[in-house]
């Protein structure tokens, strides 16, 4: 296994077209690596490869994407919840794909685009960290078995996205001024809702309820909708509302004025470790991909781990990804089930 090559995820975008600038400059040999998922978008990703020199290939992950992703993606808003796709698709399938073409080529690293940093701590074990706080993606890395760290390169980790945008121009690269792109991959408008509806069967219209479980109207369906949403209710209503509930049993929504939506503690399954952590130990975690975080002690249970939070948080949403963090060093993760929430406060 050569220990100077790496297999690049290279989809065509600004950061992995700079990231294989600076493999480069490292001394590596670059394998530039097209993922397929049935959209397009290869031009791009060959003419970075072709400008920079370096061997480029495609690997088909539609089938994979299909049923480890696009599937389990349809199905938790089928149940209520709001999944997280991207998290899930880098342990299941993007990296796997990496993985199989390093073997291929007998590349001992996999790289990747994100802001993320893999570091030794003071006793030399490797641990995943943030990036720079303003674009840190270690977040949406949590789910990544601990035993690939030795593997993975993360050559922006250090770098400010606007620092990246630069170094695209002064590389003279094709993709220099290419726009970021924001949304799932599978779902390039956004639009998830007709995306559901496209693919067969979604909720029926139901209830808008209150919390007393008197009707305040109409509901598009459930797929709809994700908890501490308020806009798109599209209810006239003396104060604002929020969605509290997602009731997928009786096929209502239930709404507050907001009032509610603050927990003290989350459950979660599936802890993903990526760092030791005591029973109790003090730790800050993430609940959903923003910049919010929140003390908390870490609970192991019998079937998964409690996040007993030292400052309420707003909306912990099931199916939404929980990170534990020390500091910069991602502990692990676990996929977000339940929490408990403070009582409304009387009228």
């Amino acid at each position: 296994m050569d220990d100077k090559a790496v297999v690049l995820g290279l989809s065509g975008g600004v950061d992995s077209a700079v990231a294989a600038c600076l493999l480069q400059e490292q001394g590596f040999q670059v394998y530039g690596h097209w993922l397929d998922i049935g959209l397009g978008g290869r031009e791009d990703a060959a003419a970075v490869a072709a400008h920079l020199g370096i061997p480029f290939s495609t690997g088909d992950i539609r089938r994979a994407l299909e049923e480890q992703v696009m599937e389990p993606f349809r199905q938790d808003y089928l149940a209520g919840r709001t999944p997280l796709p991207c998290a899930r698709c880098n342990p299941t399938v993007k990296f796997p794909a990496l993985f199989q073409r390093a073997q291929e080529v007998g590349a001992r690293y996999v790289a990747t685009g994100h802001y993320a940093r893999v570091l030794a701590d003071e006793g030399g074990t490797l641990g995943l960290y943030r990036g720079r706080a303003e674009n840190d993606q270690a977040y949406m890395l949590a789910r990544l078995p601990m035993d690939w760290l030795p593997r993975l390169l993360f050559p922006l980790g250090k770098f400010r996205k606007s620092g990246v945008r630069a170094l695209a121009r002064q590389f003279g690269l094709p993709v220099a001024e290419k726009p970021d792109s924001m949304e799932i991959c599978f779902i390039p408008d956004g639009d998830y809702a007709t995306w559901l509806e496209q693919r067969g069967a979604v909720p029926p219209t139901g209830d808008f309820v209150d919390r007393e479980g008197n009707v305040l109207g109409q509901h598009k369906g459930i797929h709809h909708y994700t908890i501490g949403q308020r806009r798109g209710l599209n209810l006239p209503a003396a104060h604002r509302l929020f969605v509290s509930e997602i009731r997928p049993a009786d096929n209502r929504v239930v709404l507050s004025d907001g009032s509610d939506l603050m927990a003290d503690a989350v459950w979660g399954t599936d802890w993903n470790p990526l760092a030791p952590v005591e029973p109790g130990q003090a730790v800050t975690v993430r609940l959903r991909h923003s910049k919010t975080e929140t003390p908390a002690r870490f609970c192991p249970q019998e079937a998964g781990v409690r996040l007993a939070l030292e400052t309420p948080a707003r909306a912990p949403t099931p199916g939404q990804l929980a990170v534990c963090y020390d500091g910069d060093r991602v502990l692990g993760s676990v996929w977000i089930t339940g929490a408990q929430r403070l009582p409304a406060p009387e009228a």
